[in-house]
């Protein structure tokens, strides 16, 4: 059973004056509203975003359900996502190794998912994005995506070599957790991903083949694909693919600034600016960019400098957005609202502000600006949490600006919050995924260096 500590809060006041006779009235003793401290907010709202994989999974799977609306709880109740379901096996991590979940169950849990992940539809290895969490079955997530999606594998395969890492050296039912994981992903085929190239596709389908013809080239999301790619014992890509795909031949690197901050990449769709701040955390829930360097970039000042634009350009708020300030801020792909009043999902960022914050930006950057995220998180538990967060954590998204919130949570939003609070906190996520013998040698392999894990 996952526990949750709830910290009310409330308060009661009188007005002050007189009762017209210059007597005063006796005052009520007033009982402030809590402020949490940094340690409590912190842990509050990991408990809270790790319920989403919890409490809120997907009944048969034990995996991430795409979506969660509170208002419609039924709704595409047994679409699994393939990705988001990686940030939940981390989340599930974090949460046995801060004692929110018990860890038999874990154990327990976390066989149920991988057991399903064996039986599951799979297309060289890879998975679908959209998986039926009662038959195992392709859900298409577009008419021609209705195959492998590699890149939802790789955020998928970052969270099985997490779990593998963790309980590698646990009891005998930890153990076959482990081994579990680690022959998942190594059945996935990157080097068929390639089509022969010198670089990696993101879909793969049976009956349409390599028509939607998707090269991951840099910068965006994708690093940890190719990170994954030149990991694997069994079916590694060349580093050629790389250098010439992902790093354009050295295209990927920018030298414009925003706000006196180096961009250092050419983000896709915004060159000489940022894209959305799931960029800086997908890749790197496991991936630690501190002290990691290539030919192209400080992984470091690449990730902190992101944050640090974004939150620089919601505080200059150059759209005049109602609400956007220094402890208000975050721009990443989420659910939106549109000027007209429709609903609908899209990837905010500098160049498609849209007066929506989605609370996963701010939240999933703490290692990179912890003071700037922290302002985000007491604004949203010491003073919105009754209107922006519910029952699995902060909202995916609202609007000061049109005093909008969701009720909704999406998995892949959730699922980065817990990781990269931890992540901040003591390293855990990070360590036990680059201290895994292949990351290392993939990592090498790419030409990156390490000065805080020695290679």
């Amino acid at each position: 059973m996952f526990f949750l500590i709830f910290l009310n809060s409330c308060s009661s006041s009188s007005p002050g004056g007189n009762n017209g006779t210059g007597t005063p009235l006796p005052t009520t003793p007033t009982t402030p509203i809590p402020v949490l401290t940094d340690t409590e907010a912190m842990d509050q709202v990991q408990k809270d975003a790790i319920k989403y994989f919890w409490d809120y999974a997907e009944t048969n799977s034990k995996l991430a359900r795409e979506r969660y609306l509170t208002d419609d709880p039924s709704f595409e109740a047994n679409i699994v996502t393939t990705g988001g379901s990686g940030f939940g096996l981390m989340s599930i991590v974090v949460g046995v190794e801060r004692g929110f979940v018990n860890r038999t169950e874990a154990v327990s849990r976390l066989t149920t998912a991988l057991t399903f992940l064996e039986n599951a539809d799979r297309f060289h290895g890879a998975w679908s994005h959209w998986i039926n969490g009662t038959t195992g079955k392709v859900i298409p997530f577009g008419t021609k995506d209705n195959g492998g999606d590699l890149v939802e594998t790789s955020f998928l395969c970052q969270g099985l070599l997490t779990v593998r890492e963790y309980f590698k050296n646990g009891t005998a039912a930890e153990q076959a957790l482990a081994t579990k994981a680690d022959n998942l992903w190594k059945g996935v085929e990157w080097d068929w991903y390639t089509k022969g190239e010198n670089a990696l596709y993101w879909h793969w389908s049976p009956t349409y083949g390599w028509e939607m013809n998707f090269k991951l080239e840099g910068y965006n999301e994708c690093l940890i694909t190719y990170i994954m790619g030149a990991a694997s014992p069994t079916h590694p890509i060349p580093a050629a693919a790389y250098h010439q795909a992902w790093a354009r031949n050295g295209a990927i690197v920018n030298g414009g600034s925003q706000y006196g901050i180096p961009v250092i990449f050419n983000y896709n769709g915004a060159t000489g600016n940022v894209g959305p701040l799931f960029w800086a955390q997908y890749s790197y829930l496991g991936l630690d960019p501190t002290n990691l360097t290539d030919q192209y970039a400080d992984y470091w000042v690449l990730t902190q400098n992101h944050s640090k634009i974004i939150n620089q350009y919601c505080i200059a708020n150059p759209k005049q957005w109602n609400g956007y300030s220094d402890k208000c801020w975050g721009l990443t792909a989420s659910y939106s609202r549109n000027s007209d009043g429709s609903t609908g999902y899209s990837a905010h960022q500098p160049n498609n502000d849209l007066g929506v914050i989605s609370p996963t930006a701010a939240l999933s950057s703490f290692p990179y600006t912890p003071t700037e995220s922290m302002k985000f998180l007491h604004y949203l538990y010491d003073e919105k949490k009754s209107s922006l967060v519910g029952i699995a954590g902060p909202y995916d998204a609202f609007s000061p600006h049109y005093n909008w919130v969701t009720p909704r949570y999406l998995a892949i939003d959730q699922g980065t919050i817990a990781p990269m609070i931890e992540n901040y906190r003591t390293g855990l996520l990070w360590k036990l995924f680059m201290n895994s013998p292949e990351v290392k040698q993939g990592l090498v392999k790419l030409g990156f260096h390490s000065g805080k894990y020695n290679f």
